[in-house]
């Protein structure tokens, strides 16, 4: 069984910078497009960013310049550093894949538990 485990998250003061990870704790055959999510109380689950399988990012207007998405292929994972962070980045991050079991399953826009980052004074 397949499970994107992330994590970094955390109580962070504005202006503050955390680094949250993501990766499957099952053997996978491929990961493909990796995508950051989030979602604060009452609202819907947005994306933050999204990193292609070759290492291209795209970012949301409300993240761009501020966060940066990468991956390690070797290791499967796909971070999310998020510096200057505001009040507003306040909310449970998730981890997005798609990807390919070693059965040969293709799995689109598999998601993770999510990880809490709360941004206070």
């Amino acid at each position: 069984q397949v499970q994107l485990v992330e994590s970094g998250g955390g109580l962070v003061q504005p202006g503050g910078s955390l680094r949250l990870s993501c990766a499957p704790s099952g053997s996978i055959y491929k990961l493909y497009t990796m995508r950051w999510y989030r979602q604060a109380p009452g609202n819907e689950r947005d994306l933050v960013a999204t990193i292609s399988t070759f290492g291209v990012p795209n970012y949301a207007d409300s993240v761009k310049g501020r966060f940066t998405i990468s991956r390690d292929n070797a290791k499967n994972t796909v971070f999310l550093q998020m510096n200057s962070l505001k009040p507003e980045d306040t909310a449970v991050y998730y981890c997005n894949a798609d990807l390919v079991t070693d059965w040969g399953t293709p799995l689109t826009e598999y998601w993770g538990q999510g990880t809490q980052v709360t941004v206070s004074s």
